[in-house]
């Protein structure tokens, strides 16, 4: 990757719901991972648009590849994902806290 174009975070590469169906056919993949061949058909494009969203989730090191003979196969690497994980998280706890209050407040109210 060049330095003009700084590597992607997981945010930047689940943003969009074909590449989150991709890490999806990935983490289901019986045998750890698929070559695009494969991944194509689940999807209403061509393998041309299929490998690009490869290469944006690569780039967030979000799917790892090999090649084996002529054909690239690719499997997920679900470690970024922890990022997300932990933000999600975050807004989880917030939001519970929230309601809890919210909650206590309602039946103070009521009382």
């Amino acid at each position: 990757m060049s330095e003009n174009n700084p590597m992607r975070d997981a945010f930047d590469a689940i943003a969009d719901p074909t590449r989150r169906r991709l890490i999806r056919l990935l983490a289901e993949a019986e045998a750890g991972e698929l070559p695009l061949h494969e991944l194509t058909p689940h999807f209403t494009m061509g393998r041309t648009a299929v490998s690009k969203h490869l290469t944006i989730l690569k780039e967030a090191e979000l799917v790892l590849d090999r090649k084996v003979g002529r054909e690239t196969r690719y499997r997920l690497n679900a470690d970024p994902l922890r990022e997300v994980q932990d933000w999600v998280a975050f807004y989880r706890k917030f939001w519970s806290e929230n309601l809890i209050r919210l909650g206590r407040l309602l039946e103070e109210e009521e009382e």
